[in-house]
């Protein structure tokens, strides 16, 4: 991409990052509330500005060029100061106090970095923070005592709160433990009320797989250092597996789980409670795509014969 005759439209890198982090054409179309043509159309102009590739399609999936993982690195900066500059010159800097109430995967994944750049465009705002269990939470947002509330469920709740994101609930294990497909599952879980601990549980008695609550622990680093042990097995969103971690699947008796649904609920519509959620939104897809991934499944409704020259 050296030495190019033309800029690179931040509307069209927009459109790139889209299509990059929501794995498709037709989810990107939806996002940017756009046609799926259009956001082909997008991906042409920025190939032509660009003047190289920066998508490849093999038989079922979207890669990245060398090109396109490198622009998309930039491209997350890039879009990221436009917005910060954006929110800075409209004087939308927040004030008064704000009561954040966060399960733990959100407090100990997702939050740090997006109380990092609240704070660098809300630096006179208050922050109080409340981590605990989703419908405990809950529950005390209803009763007034917090704003918002950033939690999961494992099923889609259409009635109450906005959904984030959706991600793959999978069973970790110690990366380097032989596991015993015949004997009962050790679990690590949290206490209840926990939809992970339901939905494991639910999952195995589905199954009919016998198993055992071997440890229990209101943390989730306790869990996931259990599982690392190889003490016991742990229901978790992909994005939390850590080095040391490995999947259980059905070649080792392990049945399948539903997805996460990662959600924020908010008690009023204040100017604070919006821009904080639309920045979890935002940390959680790039925390989620760090790293410029390998490669993207195509959705099945990716339309044909729209793809960029070159497909």
């Amino acid at each position: 991409m050296a030495g190019l005759r033309t800029s690179l439209d931040i509307v069209l890198l927009r459109t790139f990052l889209e299509v990059v982090e929501s794995g498709g054409f037709a989810a990107a179309a939806e996002r940017l509330a756009l046609t799926p043509s259009a956001v082909s159309g997008h991906i042409k102009r920025l190939e032509r500005a660009a003047e190289t590739r920066l998508l490849a399609r093999t038989t079922r999936r979207l890669q990245m060029t060398s090109a396109g993982e490198l622009l998309f690195t930039y491209a997350r900066n890039i879009v990221g100061l436009e917005r910060e500059a954006r929110a800075r010159l409209g004087g939308e800097t927040l004030h008064g106090r704000l009561r954040i109430g966060a399960s733990e995967d959100f407090a100990g994944s997702w939050l740090p970095e997006v109380l990092e750049t609240f704070h660098r465009w809300h630096s006179r705002a208050v922050i109080e923070l409340k981590v605990g269990i989703t419908a405990d939470l809950i529950e005390r947002l209803r009763a007034g005592a917090l704003d918002v509330v950033f939690g999961k469920r494992c099923a889609r709740a259409p009635e109450e709160g906005e959904l984030l994101w959706e991600e793959e609930l999978v069973w970790a294990y110690g990366a380097h433990r032989a596991f015993d497909v015949t004997a009962e599952v050790p679990l690590a879980l949290f206490p209840e009320p926990c939809v992970y601990r339901e939905a494991a549980i639910a999952a195995l008695s589905l199954a009919d797989r016998p198993w055992r609550l071997a440890f229990e622990s209101g943390s989730m680093a306790g869990c996931l250092a259990a599982a690392r042990a190889g003490f016991a097995v742990t229901p978790v969103a992909r994005s939390q597996l850590r080095e040391g971690l490995r999947t259980l699947a059905s070649d080792e008796g392990m049945p399948g789980l539903p997805n996460a649904c990662f959600y924020a609920f908010a008690g009023n519509g204040t100017a604070g409670t919006s821009a904080l959620i639309a920045e979890v939104k935002e940390a959680g897809r790039r925390r989620r795509f760090a790293g410029a991934p390998d490669s993207l499944r195509l959705h099945e409704s990716m339309p044909t014969g729209r793809l960029p020259p070159g497909f």
